[in-house]
């Protein structure tokens, strides 16, 4: 057997991405336990640590960590299925960038971060191998749909727009702050 340069691509992408996968699904299931306990520290607010508060935090609600765990999860499956892959990729890179700067910001265990950072390095590089595609949605979402028209019209548009736009913040008002 013969592997070509596409193959051997093909071969370092899915291996990258498994790695991924398995770590979202073991962050992900983890969050069943992770966080136990985390709301019953028995300090002040102003005595826990970065990472004591963030555990009391998430230990706070179990229904929020397991939503979290379920992301990561789901974000490993978008991985894992070549097809749904760079859907994964930028799911999932959500998920780690908020990961990254709370491990940052509260100061959590180093090994924590550097996980974290490494996860969203082989992404970027599963991305990369697929930038082509990637430029070509984002030209698709991009792309100039001008629409020859007046700029009497244009203008009318704006005007009902911005009209609506105002209706709707009053009905938010009353949504939010009367009720």
């Amino acid at each position: 057997m013969n592997l070509d340069k596409k193959d051997k691509i093909e071969i370092f992408e899915n291996a990258i991405s498994w790695v991924v996968v398995l770590a979202m699904f073991i962050y992900g299931g983890a969050k069943l336990s992770q966080f136990d306990g985390g709301a019953e520290i028995d300090k002040t607010v102003s005595e826990l640590s970065g990472m004591e508060l963030m555990w009391a935090f998430y230990g706070y609600s179990q229904s929020f960590a397991l939503t979290i765990g379920f992301f990561e999860i789901i974000g490993g499956i978008l991985i894992l299925i070549k097809k749904t892959r760079i859907i994964g990729c930028l799911f999932t890179s959500t998920i780690l960038i908020n990961v990254i700067l709370q491990d940052i910001y509260f100061e959590v265990h180093p090994g924590a971060l550097k996980a974290a950072i490494l996860y969203q390095l082989l992404i970027l590089i599963v991305l990369w191998l697929h930038r082509r595609k990637l430029i070509q949605g984002l030209k698709a979402l991009l792309g100039s749909n001008k629409i020859n028209q007046t700029k009497t019209k244009l203008l009318v548009k704006l005007l009902i727009a911005f009209v609506l736009f105002i209706g709707l913040r009053i009905l938010e008002y009353y949504i939010t702050i009367k009720w």
